[in-house]
């Protein structure tokens, strides 16, 4: 698995950069809006899949464990949704799709050049009204998000950024009271690459009942989890 990354990640997508003078994501983006169904969020997603499955890795939630993303997403129904890492706004436009009238996500990057990127995808997939894109660090932002952002409670949280910043963003979400009884946080990737000190902090925690969800990593056969996190106040 971690040979397969560097070959994808780095050798690869550096000399196709170099060749093309352009990035991989926007890569994506051009593939998109010359393939995707404007205004449309499920070809959106359809077409991102295509290409990363099929032309060049990269790491969205993919597809088959986007499944477990909409199954949660359904369950929880939120009215207030958080995105930590948004990336080319995949997971943005997955999650939105399914949001009832009046719901908002908040998504946050904070790589500017991926930030730029996800914006466009975000306004072509149509979903624009429901996702506000907020750039900066997580730790910046969460803070920010009761007096700035009108938020009072997060009923969904979904974590997709540094697996590093999993374990303190949870803690710091609770610090703020942004969580309330029944808030359902959904981490990607906790085995690959991996994110064992939140795993070891929301299993141990009273405050959060977990659910694992085995499946592998978006588009290769390599083993991967997602883990579910209830707060329970």
């Amino acid at each position: 698995g971690t040979a397969a990354l560097i070959w994808n990640e780095i050798i690869r997508e550096k000399v196709t950069n170099f060749i093309m003078n352009q990035s991989k994501e926007q890569r994506i983006l051009n593939f998109v809006l010359q393939n995707a169904v404007r205004g449309d969020p499920c070809s959106v997603v359809d077409t991102i899949d295509k290409y990363c499955s099929q032309k060049e890795w990269a790491m969205n939630v993919g597809n088959e464990k986007g499944l477990i993303l909409d199954k949660t997403v359904e369950e929880a129904n939120p009215s207030v949704a958080l995105e930590l890492g948004t990336y080319c706004g995949y997971s943005a436009v997955r999650i939105s799709r399914l949001l009832k009238a009046g719901a908002r996500l908040l998504t946050v990057e904070f790589n500017p050049e991926f930030a730029a990127i996800a914006k466009q995808m975000i306004e072509f997939a149509g979903v624009q009204d429901k996702v506000k894109l907020l750039e900066g660090p997580s730790e910046e932002i969460i803070p920010q998000l009761k007096k700035k952002y009108e938020v009072d409670t997060l009923d969904f949280v979904f974590l997709d950024h540094w697996k590093d910043r999993y374990r303190p963003d949870t803690i710091l979400l609770q610090e703020c009271n942004l969580l309330r009884k029944g808030s359902v946080l959904l981490a990607d990737n906790v085995i690959f690459p991996g994110a064992p000190d939140f795993l070891n902090y929301v299993r141990k925690s009273p405050h959060f009942q977990c659910t694992n969800y085995p499946s592998h990593l978006e588009y290769m056969q390599v083993e991967d989890a997602m883990e579910k996190a209830v707060f329970l106040g």
